[in-house]
């Protein structure tokens, strides 16, 4: 494992050698639900987005498919340097929106608008042209952990489902022999669908980037070959995007008729629609598998609190007759789900509140804390480099971009944060966990205007990011102003 000191010494020589660029700043990204590490690194002249993979294998088949598929005019990053031991790479960057972003403005506007629907739109439109034309001579030794999507794979995600969920809730009665028979039905059937198309297989709207209104596509790198249903099934029934059932009619047309239209006829809609209800049903115990895997293992409560996202689909396909095939032990499995919700939903998104104050040691000192709980962390930021010290600093806060620059310049800034960031962290998922309300974080420096202020806005921008669940409440004392991160 490299240490931060190291992967940052790394991306700057290899932008260096490769762009002739000096790196401004490198800052840590929002961790995402796997293991790499991303960095935004900022040059003379762009923003580029760092990557550090220990999978070799699976940063290979990133490679391999980012380079065909830019030969093929899909919008996609491009590899701009990688190191000999293949772990660190840098790729251009796309910015931060996602079209999770705007779903998530679409519930809380209450209505799915035009724009949103248009870039879904768009993004089936282009979902084509990876499963067909992305397809086409692409280089499937190198897909990474598996080249096709076949009865093992199928096997593999109901197993998921089994092992990293259903055995974790004792609630649930069944016979496993009866439900490993229906498993090899829904198998049966799954893999009679034709599959010789590109399978992006984490085709959904986070993995979908908007900049300039057109949309940008990342983290294909499970991707191998497979039929064409399950990216379908992957983007519309996105547990947390909700898409109410008229619009994802709506899009499902779309795709069909671009499917036709792009394939000159030689793919059937009435074809493509025998095999769907199947893959409704596969995908969503797919995701029930890896929520049980990231959240009742793992004890990441962003993944336990979607569980009831996913119970409630998988019993609407149920009730709504969408699946024809007789599989009573996997129906009767769904139908007995429903008692779990009560166990997840208490998994409350306001359980906790989350006060970051930046302080003086010289004005005022350690912030008391009133909520019973006797205190919280206090770091102490004056061992950093001041900006106190320099005039034309005088009159900025830690909130100011010539503030931020300056903290930012200096490595024993980064390692601070990502020391800070790491016990905080762990105390936040502890909290959650055992249902605590009230966590306090203090940062304080000689004056509260500059140090402290920058890494408690900092802090508080990295927790909304990473635990939308709770609310933050930023209180800068020295400087008479507060923040207050609402839960998403």
């Amino acid at each position: 494992m490299l240490t931060s000191e190291k992967i940052n010494e790394i991306f700057k020589k290899l932008i260096f050698k490769t762009l002739h660029e000096n790196v401004k700043k490198i800052s840590v990204m929002p961790a995402s639900g796997s293991s790499r590490k991303y960095f935004r690194i900022t040059t003379e002249t762009r923003n580029l987005i760092g990557t550090y993979n220990s999978n070799i294998e699976e940063n290979e088949a990133f490679f391999e498919f980012s380079k065909h598929f830019l030969r093929c005019g899909l919008p996609v990053p491009e590899i701009i340097a990688i190191n000999d031991e293949k772990d660190l790479y840098v790729q251009s960057d796309f910015g931060d929106d996602t079209l999770f972003d705007y779903v998530e403005r679409c519930h809380k506007n209450g209505n799915f608008d035009d724009e949103t629907i248009e870039l879904y739109k768009k993004s089936l439109d282009f979902l084509v042209d990876f499963q067909i034309n992305g397809h086409k001579g692409l280089d499937y030794s190198k897909a990474f952990p598996t080249p096709k999507f076949d009865r093992t794979s199928i096997m593999d995600d109901l197993n998921y489902f089994k092992y990293c969920f259903l055995k974790l809730n004792e609630e649930i009665s069944y016979n496993e022999t009866r439900l490993n028979n229906d498993f090899q039905l829904l198998t049966d059937n799954i893999s009679e669908a034709p599959s010789d198309f590109f399978m992006y297989r984490d085709f959904q709207s986070r993995n979908i980037m908007i900049k300039n209104g057109e949309t940008y596509f990342i983290d294909y790198q499970g991707g191998r070959k497979g039929p064409l249903q399950y990216d379908v099934v992957s983007l519309l029934y996105q547990v947390k995007a909700r898409i109410p059932a008229e619009i994802r009619e709506e899009l499902l047309s779309h795709y069909l008729k671009t499917l036709e239209s792009k394939s000159e006829g030689n793919l059937s809609p009435t074809e493509f629609m025998r095999f769907y209800p199947s893959f409704k049903i596969l995908r969503l115990l797919q995701v029930l598998g890896a929520y049980g895997f990231r959240g009742l293992i793992q004890k990441k409560l962003h993944f336990m609190q979607s569980i009831p996202f996913a119970i409630r689909e998988l019993q609407n396909l149920i009730d709504g007759g969408t699946l024809t095939l007789e599989l009573p032990e996997l129906k009767s499995v769904i139908k007995q789900l429903s008692k779990l919700l009560p166990k997840y939903e208490q998994v409350d998104s306001e359980t906790l509140t989350i006060r970051i104050n930046s302080f003086s040691y010289k004005n005022g000192g350690v912030p008391a804390d009133f909520s019973g709980n006797g205190g919280g962390f206090v770091f102490d930021c004056r061992a950093l480099p001041n900006p106190g010290r320099y005039p034309e600093f005088k009159n900025s806060t830690g909130e100011d971009d010539d503030v931020k620059e300056f903290m930012e310049s200096y490595q024993d800034t980064h390692f601070y944060m990502q020391n800070a960031q790491m016990l905080v962290f762990q105390s936040i998922d502890n909290y959650l966990e055992r249902g605590f309300k009230n966590l306090q974080i203090n940062f304080g420096c000689t004056g509260g205007q500059h140090r402290s202020v920058f890494f408690a806005q900092k802090t508080a921008e990295m927790i909304h990011d990473n635990y939308p669940m709770v609310k933050v409440i930023v209180n800068h004392i020295v400087q008479h102003k507060n923040h207050i991160y609402e839960p998403k």
